[in-house]
């Protein structure tokens, strides 16, 4: 759940970003509708207050990697313009939620309770079709909100809405008119549109259509076991028995298909499943299912080690590692058997793990997270450094790989180089003060040549303008 501050504060940082982005007045009616770049920009205000202030964004880069490629694979498969980010929210309520520019968030209990990856699928399916039929543009342009400060409490309570009526309260406290909660989920057309779109790209991704039904069709029945409120995701999306009827006859008329689970979701599900609650608990659960299995499988291993390193038994969780076949070392395991290694201090054994690995799967950029604390603690900062700067140019928008970028130049005494690095962890925050000051620590940290010192004094420019802009909001908003 997005917490009721949050909510405050996204209904007033949206509605004062009006002048700094250049917004539209939705009072005109030229601008019924939300243009893709303006629900960008909106998307992206959200997601950095949810990353950096939100106490429930999961900040785990394994599931957000897993939930990027599943998205991805049915992302292309719709079709769209639209760009996609897929994140986790550590959260107990059965949710997931689309946001302006293609932000997909995603519950952890929504994420273990489905049986089978199609049923996640149809979940993340039925979201991207909302992004990609613009349904938040189209309830703007249909509501007709005066001004941006509407739209900024509709958009904080459509992504809350569900999780606690305190939520939805905050976000009409924070200048929504009355009635705002009567449109806080989706309408009944974009449910049906979204449902068709989505099981039309469950199909074309080669995941089992039955997913999408199925999965809310058991939503609706165990929503009895809910104390007078239906499971947030059914409140976020109105759920009728016709929808379920008409999903079913749909997929009735489609070829049939079973689909595997992949490797990457049962293990997704085990990191989840032993990553909440106490780790004494953890390692007590997860040690009766260990002793009492036969032949666990790889899933139920990976639980038991991460059960086993969240309560500190370094050694025995090294163990238990070493019984993964080879042939099951998939990015996943590797980076949790490096993840227990440099717990040991093993700098070796985590580096034996992790080089293999990423020249099997280069595009798990975990593993080369997981390899730069390796090296950089194990006294090896220059060999970070070498590995990060490459991808670091590739991905300028990856807060993981430039944290570690500046821990390895601090740790290998490169001042200049650090204070560059750490000044794009704080912009990629909004903290656009920081960052302009770290650019001038940068620029009087010894000598730099000719392109390092013009490449600094650009990007200062560049970072000097966003603090002015955050000044003027500050000064307009009365803060």
């Amino acid at each position: 759940m997005i917490r009721p501050c949050l909510a405050f504060a996204l209904s007033a940082s949206l509605a004062f970003n009006s002048v700094a982005a250049g917004l539209p007045d939705l009072g005109d009616a030229s601008a019924a509708d939300l243009s893709p770049a303006t629900e960008r920009r909106l998307g992206e205000q959200i997601m950095r207050d949810i990353r950096w202030n939100e106490p429930s964004y999961l900040d785990d880069p394994e599931v957000e990697s897993y939930l990027n490629a599943l998205g991805g694979q049915l992302v292309a498969a719709a079709g769209g313009e639209s760009s996609f980010r897929f994140f986790a929210m550590r959260d107990p309520t059965l949710n997931a939620f689309a946001m302006p520019g293609g932000y997909i968030g995603v519950h952890t209990a929504l994420i273990l309770a489905a049986r089978t990856e199609s049923e996640l699928a149809a979940v993340l399916a039925h979201e991207i079709a909302h992004v990609n039929q613009r349904h938040i543009a189209r309830m703007v342009g249909k509501q007709g909100q005066s001004n941006l400060l509407m739209l900024a409490s509709l958009l904080v309570a459509v992504l809350a809405a569900g999780s606690s009526d305190q939520v939805a309260q905050a976000a009409v406290a924070g200048g929504a008119a009355a009635g705002i909660q009567s449109r806080l989920g989706y309408t009944r057309e974009f449910e049906r549109e979204a449902d068709r779109i989505g099981l039309s790209t469950l199909e074309a991704s080669g995941f089992d259509v039955r997913g999408m039904p199925g999965f809310f069709e058991r939503l609706q029945r165990e929503s009895r076991l809910y104390e007078n409120n239906a499971p947030a995701y059914l409140r976020t999306h109105p759920l009728t028995v016709e929808r379920i009827a008409d999903m079913e006859n749909r997929v009735a008329k489609m070829r049939y298909r079973q689909v595997p689970d992949s490797d990457d979701f049962t293990l997704v599900q085990a990191r989840l499943a032993t990553a909440a609650g106490s780790a004494a608990d953890v390692l007590a659960r997860e040690h009766k299912a260990w002793a009492s299995a036969s032949k666990p499988g790889p899933a139920q291993r990976y639980g038991y080690v991460n059960a086993l390193l969240r309560a500190g038994q370094l050694d025995e969780a090294w163990r238990v590692f070493g019984g993964f076949a080879p042939a099951e070392r998939t990015a996943m395991i590797a980076a949790l058997g490096a993840e227990v290694a440099v717990a040991r201090h093993d700098w070796r054994g985590a580096e034996a793990l992790l080089s293999p690995a990423i020249a099997r799967f280069p595009n798990a950029r975990y593993l080369h997270y997981r390899r730069a604390d390796a090296w950089t603690a194990g006294g090896q900062a220059r060999r970070s450094i070498d590995a990060l700067r490459p991808l670091a140019a590739d991905y300028r928008e990856d807060v993981e790989l430039w944290t570690r970028l500046a821990q390895a130049y601090q740790a290998a005494d490169e001042t200049r180089e650090y204070h560059r690095a750490q000044a794009e962890v704080y912009a990629m925050q909004g903290l656009w003060m920081p960052a302009t000051e770290q650019l001038e620590l940068a620029r009087r940290s010894g000598t730099a040549d000719f392109y390092a010192q013009s490449a600094i004094d650009a990007r200062l420019r560049e970072l000097r303008t966003r603090a002015d802009e955050a000044r003027d909001l500050e000064r307009r908003s009365g803060r």
